[in-house]
């Protein structure tokens, strides 16, 4: 047996192939879980990426999920950013009287 370990997106882009043969969630799941194991996504993922491909869109890159808002604890510096977010660190800084 192989010792390749496919990783999410090379299983993604197996499933634009299986979109594209017109395989349903649950064939294309049982293609990847035959094929590689362990290491299959789930019948979901399956489902919910190739929605995404029934929509149009096609991108398979790992996405950011986003997650929490960054927070400033200190008010000035956040105004300070409000004013001109391209300041370096080093620049912040010296507006506030600190060090980097």
């Amino acid at each position: 047996m192989s010792a390749y370990k496919p990783n999410s997106r090379h299983l993604r882009e197996v499933l634009i192939f299986c979109f594209n043969m017109k395989k349903s969630a649950a064939e294309a799941h049982r293609m990847l879980s035959n094929t590689n194991g362990e290491a299959a996504i789930s019948e979901r993922m399956c489902r919910e990426w190739l929605q995404r491909f029934m929509n149009g869109d096609f991108d398979v890159k790992d996405q950011h999920t986003g997650g929490r808002e960054k927070v400033f604890e200190d008010a000035e510096l956040e105004a300070l950013l409000d004013q001109d977010s391209c300041q370096t660190q080093q620049e912040l800084a010296g507006s506030l009287g600190v060090t980097q």
